[in-house]
């Protein structure tokens, strides 16, 4: 299914603008994490559900070589088209087909893209290429939320919360298992030696109009886009228009914004 979410170049382009890049706290957590579990050298870190490259480019100055894998070739062509180390590179794939051989990789990461997964299927190929000791780091974020703005006349929070009641009817079972922040997941690692990460909070300081652009990269509205293109642009455009009376600003405005993070951590038996 999530092939079909991201074929689109539009909507690749729209993520390659509007998604973060991994922050520095969850890639030194899963570092951290795998240095507990194995010796260096650490030579390969393959990060699947890639997506346009925003969490495979931080990895870079950790291992010898970082593969990104993505099904969608629309965002492949969009990580490819960025500058980035030279031990970086991209391939077109899928989670429960993973191209490389057994016992040859330290670190599988997956930002934001387990809940796509056949996880029976994908921690297989996990159990095959991991290195004894390896590694598996999965996790999600939260949708951002604006700070210091609870005394508006409406709250940011809850204009947002209405938009995303209107996307209810296009939520899919991948949606769902995002917002129970992953212990679906949690209990579907094979790995015995696993654990969990919760309520990491990352600030950030960005223009109002970078959330307007934000929500219309998700998942969710561009499949209501897909159905009703006009009544998706009305309800994102009075979202926009909603803050920006509620808050007081315009577009541009500089606001602060928190994003909570979870993560999951698993090492394959030596």
């Amino acid at each position: 299914m999530a092939r079909y979410f991201f074929e689109d170049q539009g909507h690749a382009a729209l993520y390659q603008k509007y998604r973060l890049p991994s922050p520095n706290e969850i890639h030194t957590l899963i570092l951290n994490y795998l240095q507990t579990k194995k010796e260096k050298p650490f030579t390969l870190a393959v990060d699947v559900g890639c997506g346009s490259g925003q969490s495979t480019r931080g990895l870079a100055s950790h291992f010898e070589k970082v593969v990104g894998i993505d099904v969608s070739e629309a965002q492949i062509e969009e990580a490819k088209r960025m500058d980035g180390p030279d031990n970086v590179c991209y391939r077109q794939g899928v989670a429960e087909e993973l191209e490389f051989k057994d016992g040859s990789v330290d670190v599988v990461t997956v930002g934001a893209a387990a809940h796509w997964f056949d996880m029976e299927k994908f921690m297989k190929e996990v159990d095959r290429v991991l290195k004894p000791k390896g590694c598996l780091a999965l996790y999600c974020y939260t949708v951002p939320c604006i700070l210091n703005y609870d005394d508006c006349p409406e709250p940011p929070t809850q204009i947002v919360q209405e938009l995303f009641q209107t996307l209810v009817p296009y939520e899919t079972n991948a949606n769902k298992i995002v917002w129970n922040e992953y212990r679906d997941i949690f209990d579907a690692i094979t790995f015995p030696d696993k654990e969990r990460a919760e309520d990491i909070y990352i600030r950030l300081k960005k223009p109002l109009l970078w959330l307007v652009g934000f929500l219309n990269s998700s998942v969710l509205y561009q499949a209501y886009r897909k159905e009703d293109p006009e009544n998706a642009e009305v309800s994102l455009e009075n979202t926009k228009q909603r803050l920006l009376k509620a808050m007081g600003v315009s577009s541009d405005t500089i606001v602060e914004f928190c994003i909570k993070y979870y993560c999951l951590l698993a090492s394959k038996p030596e």
